[in-house]
C-alpha cells in the first residue's frame, strides 16, 4: 500500500528538536528487563562536540517516540542529535540530496526510493560487516540484507539500508468468543484455513469479511492479499522477480496467486455480502462484521493497524485476537511474512553517523521503543519481556519466527503500477474479470512506462 500524500512540498511540515535535551524515558540501570549493558557499551564512543542530523517521516506522537530512543544515543555519547520530521519526506529528501544539503541520516519508508538515491550516488555504503551482522542477528536475516542492498552508480551492489522498525501484515483477525461458541480452532496451515472456511459455510455461517474500498486508493487491500499469497505459493526469489518485473505480471505464477485470492474473495458464500460487495465495502468498515451478533463473518485478513477501526471499546486480546496467515503444509516455503517498515541510511558520512548505525545494532535501541508502542523488530537478541502489551509481543513473535520477510510489493513497484493498475486490476478481478485478463492489463501498463 502506498503512503498517501496529502501535502505537497509547499505545505511541508518540518519540526526539529535536539534529542540530547530530551529526558530519558527509562532510567538506565533501573529496570532489569532492559539490556543496560549495551547502553553502557555505547558510552565507550564519545562524540562530544559532534552534531548528527537525522531526517525521517515521523511527526507528532511518532516523533516523540523516535526522539525518546535518540535521547539515549545523545546521552551516552555526548553527541548533539537533531531530528527533523516531515510528512513530505519522500519529496524533501530528494530536494535536499540534489541541493547538497543532506542530513547525516535519512530514514526511508520506501526502500524503492532509497534504491533510487543509491543509484544516483547519494547514499553511503554501510559495508559488508553490517550486512553480515544483520544476516546473523535478524530473524530471516538474509531477507533484510537483500532489502537494504541496492545498485550503486556503477551498477555494483552494496549494503546501504539498515532496517529498523517493522510493520506486520500477515495477520488474520477473529473473535475468540465466536470461535469458541462455534467450536472452531485457529488453523495452523493454509490447508486448515481453507478447510475452516468451508466448514463455516457448511455450518451456515460466513467465513470472511473483505473490503477493498479506500476512496481513490480502492483496491489496495487486495494487493496485500496477493502479495501474501505469492509468498505462500512460490519462492521468495520469484517474488523479487515479480517486483522488478523480471517475472511478468501475467506469468502463470502470478496469475495463480491472484486466483488464490479469488478462492477467498470471489465465492458468494465465503464473503459477507457476497463477492459483489467486496469492492464496494470500505476497508475501514469491513472488520466490523466480526463483532455483530450473530457474526456477519468469522475472519478478516489485515495488517497490525486494523484495530484502529474496530468498534469503540474493543479490547484486543479479549474481544478480538489474531493469528498468523498460515503457509501451506505441502509446500516447502517456510514461514514467510509480509510487511513494511523504515530503512536507515547514511546520506552524509561522519564519525557520528557511523556510530549511530552501531547504536541501531544495540538491543537498547530497540527495547526503548518496544517498551512504549508502535514498534516491532526482528532482532533476535532483544528481550521481548519489555513489551507492555502482550498483543504486540505476540505480533513480534510472528516476526521472530519468520523464515522469509518481504516488503509490500506494491510499494516497491513503479507508482503507475503499484498504486495504479494493480489497485484497479484487483477491483476488476473481484468484479468478474479473469485473473489472466487482469494480469495482462497490469503488465500492459507496466510496459507503457518502460
Amino acid at each position: 500500500m502506498k503512503r498517501a500524500f496529502t501535502l505537497g512540498v509547499a505545505a511541508l511540515a518540518l519540526t526539529a528538536v535536539t534529542a540530547g535535551a530530551a529526558e530519558l524515558k527509562f532510567k538506565p540501570g533501573e529496570d532489569s528487563k532492559f539490556n543496560w549493558a549495551s547502553y553502557e557499551e555505547l558510552k565507550k564512543t564519545q562524540l562530544k562536540g559532534e552534531q548528527i542530523t537525522i531526517f525521517g517521516p515521523w511527526l507528532g506522537p511518532d516523533q516523540q517516540l523516535v526522539e525518546s530512543v535518540l535521547a539515549y544515543f545523545a546521552e551516552a555519547t555526548g553527541a548533539d542529535v537533531r531530528y527533523t520530521g516531515s510528512d513530505s519526506f519522500e519529496q524533501q529528501i530528494v530536494v535536499d540530496l540534489e541541493a547538497g544539503s543532506a542530513p547525516n541520516i535519512a530514514i526511508f519508508p520506501q526502500p524503492g526510493l532509497a534504491s533510487d538515491m543509491a543509484k544516483r550516488g547519494f547514499l553511503t555504503d554501510l559495508g559488508d560487516d553490517n550486512a553480515t551482522w544483520l544476516k546473523d542477528n535478524y530473524a530471516a536475516g538474509q531477507s533484510w540484507v537483500d532489502l537494504g542492498t541496492y545498485a550503486s552508480k556503477d551498477g555494483a551492489k552494496h549494503f546501504y539500508g539498515f532496517p529498523f522498525k517493522t510493520d506486520l501484515k500477515s495477520l488474520v483477525w477473529y473473535s475468540p468468543e465466536n470461535f469458541q461458541d462455534a467450536g472452531y480452532e485457529v488453523p495452523k496451515t493454509m490447508e486448515d484455513l481453507k478447510a475452516l472456511t468451508e466448514k463455516i459455510v457448511a455450518d451456515g455461517g460466513t467465513p470472511w469479511c473483505i473490503g477493498l474500498g479506500s476512496g481513490a486508493a480502492t483496491g489496495w487491500p487486495a494487493t496485500d492479499w496477493v502479495e501474501d499469497l505469492m509468498l505462500r505459493t512460490t519462492t521468495p526469489e520469484n517474488y523479487d522477480k515479480w517486483v522488478s518485473n523480471e517475472m511478468k505480471f501475467d506469468d502463470p505464477v502470478v496469475v495463480n496467486a491472484i486466483n488464490e485470492f479469488g478462492w477467498f474473495a470471489k465465492n458468494d458464500k465465503f464473503v459477507a455480502g457476497g463477492a459483489s460487495a467486496v469492492a464496494s465495502t470500505d476497508f475501514r468498515d469491513s472488520p466490523k462484521g466480526l463483532f455483530s451478533s450473530p457474526p456477519q463473518c468469522y475472519m478478516h485478513r489485515q495488517a497490525s493497524f486494523i484495530p484502529s477501526f474496530f468498534p469503540e471499546g474493543t479490547v484486543v486480546g479479549e474481544d478480538a485476537d489474531f493469528f498468523y496467515f498460515p503457509a501451506y503444509a505441502d509446500k516447502d516455503l517456510g514461514n514467510p511474512v509480509l510487511g513494511a517498515g523504515t530503512t536507515f541510511t547514511i546520506t552524509k558520512d561522519s564519525k557520528a553517523a557511523r556510530a549511530f548505525i552501531e547504536f541501531l545494532k544495540s538491543p537498547i535501541a530497540h527495547e526503548i521503543w518496544m517498551a512504549q508502542k508502535g514498534f516491532l523488530t526482528p532482532y533476535k537478541k532483544v528481550n521481548t519481556e519489555v513489551f507492555t502489551d502482550p498483543t504486540v509481543r505476540k505480533m513480534n513473535d510472528i516476526l521472530l519466527q519468520a523464515t522469509t520477510f518481504r516488503f509490500d510489493a506494491s510499494d516497491l513497484m513503479p507508482g503507475a503500477v503499484g498504486a495504479g493498475s494493480f489497485w484497479t486490476g484487483m477491483v476488476d478481478f473481484v468484479g468478474g474479470k479473469s485473473a489472466e485478463d487482469v494480469a495482462a492489463s497490469i503488465q500492459k501498463s507496466w510496459d507503457a512506462i518502460k
